[in-house]
């Protein structure tokens, strides 16, 4: 492994203008640290990927590399890109465990409460607390991590990398309160009330979206998102119909075939598919098949009953045919997207929302309530991890600046 990562980092060309750190959604710094790599400045180049996104070992193997840094990469034009998540997985899962000052930085005095503890949250908690904040977490769940750790199977992200991200939270003094919902017996104005100074909102996007068909309560029918929280209570039998082809479906998918499925479907209703092309092709590696063209109509006990799609030359449905097709299986898995859950809303006077679901931010990432924040799913609907870090980072530039803080998390009056 690290032979092979060395080899890579010295196929790196250094460019003038790298388009590989315009790729990554959050600009990583990849020359540079390429550069600190192959000087064995390792301490300085683990330091450089996180203060710039503090989920850097989880982007090094769950992010859609293809499309974003190595998709972009000049090498990959004519040949093939250099593997900066190999690179980066290396550099940063050894510089994990000793992420956090040796001792906390000074308390500037100011008092967050972060809901949620997914990706987005995850960052704010650790930058915020890196700046001298003290970090209150509350999650809903027994153990942090959110999709990171119920969304995203175990074989892709080991949950122990979320067990690392536990401990750096202790040593950066973070507080966590697992199992307490914010919007049941607490609510967001008893946090603004018992002095938080700024509250954050990560919640992601949990309630599976429905098609609103025949069907979808039976008991051999279940919802991708919610699948995937702990697939071992669920008995899917040997074949299984999967229907969606984005990337929570190749999840799904895979893990169903490890839950032991000799047969594993997904359904398109078009003639492509939504999910990265890394995705498809581990989730066919794995042994799933992907059937284009049909459109499900209504599900009974022997299984999902389809329609077929009249599609035109790129693959878009024009029509539907009259035709209905009977598919027979044990188990039917929905992934056609998911929303967030609207018990904040409903709680709390003044946040809106979109027709979507999600809430409502200003470009400090400020809700419609004075003091709440919100980043990730919750305002972004179901994306990428580097996509709710992207927008953590902000929702952490407006935290400052209401809480009348600078960037190094300094009292911007004590200056003056």
């Amino acid at each position: 492994m690290a032979l092979h990562i060395v080899e890579e980092a010295d196929r790196c060309l250094n460019c003038k203008r790298p388009l590989c750190q315009e790729g990554c959604p959050v600009h990583t710094a990849i020359p540079q640290v390429i550069q600190m790599f192959r000087e064995r400045r390792m301490e300085e180049a683990g330091r450089t990927l996180f203060e710039n996104n503090p989920m850097s070992v989880v982007c090094a193997l769950v992010c859609n590399h293809s499309a974003q840094c190595e998709g972009h990469c000049i090498r990959g034009r004519k040949g093939t890109p250099i593997h900066f998540s190999a690179i980066e997985d290396y550099i940063s899962d050894a510089y994990l465990d000793r992420m956090g000052p040796d001792e906390l930085p000074e308390r500037n005095g100011r008092h967050v409460a972060v809901v949620g503890s997914g990706p987005a949250s995850l960052t704010v908690a650790i930058q915020l607390a890196t700046l001298g904040c003290d970090v209150t977490i509350f999650e809903q769940k027994m153990e942090i991590g959110g999709v990171l750790r119920y969304g995203i199977p175990e074989f892709r992200l080991p949950n122990s990398i979320i067990d690392r991200y536990r401990a750096l939270l202790d040593r950066l003094g973070v507080l966590v309160r697992p199992n307490t919902t914010i919007g049941g017996a607490l609510k967001l104005d008893d946090l603004l009330r018992d002095g938080y100074d700024g509250v954050f909102v990560g919640t992601g996007a949990w309630r599976a979206k429905t098609l609103g068909i025949k069907g979808q309560a039976r008991g051999n029918v279940f919802f991708g998102i919610d699948y995937l929280v702990n697939p071992e209570v669920c008995e899917i039998g040997q074949d299984v119909a999967v229907i969606g082809v984005g990337n929570v479906a190749m999840d799904v998918a895979r893990t169903a075939i490890r839950q032991g499925a000799r047969r594993v479907t997904l359904y398109s209703n078009w003639g492509g598919v939504s999910a990265n092309s890394d995705e498809v092709e581990l989730a066919q590696l794995d042994g799933a098949q992907i059937v284009y063209g049909q459109s499900i109509e209504s599900i009974n006990d022997r299984g999902p009953v389809f329609r077929r799609s009249i599609l035109d030359e790129e693959g878009q449905v024009i029509d539907m045919s009259d035709e209905l097709v009977q598919v027979e299986c044990d188990t039917v898995i929905f992934c056609v997207s998911q929303v967030p859950k609207d018990k904040l809303i409903l709680t709390t006077q003044g946040l809106r929302g979109t027709e979507r679901g999600t809430l409502v931010v200003d470009d400090d990432c400020m809700t419609t309530v004075e003091g709440v924040f919100a980043a990730g799913d919750v305002v972004n609907g179901p994306k990428t991890v580097v996509h709710s870090v992207e927008g953590a980072k902000r929702a952490v530039v407006g935290m400052l600046r209401y809480m009348g803080l600078d960037e190094s998390g300094r009292p911007v009056a004590a200056q003056e």
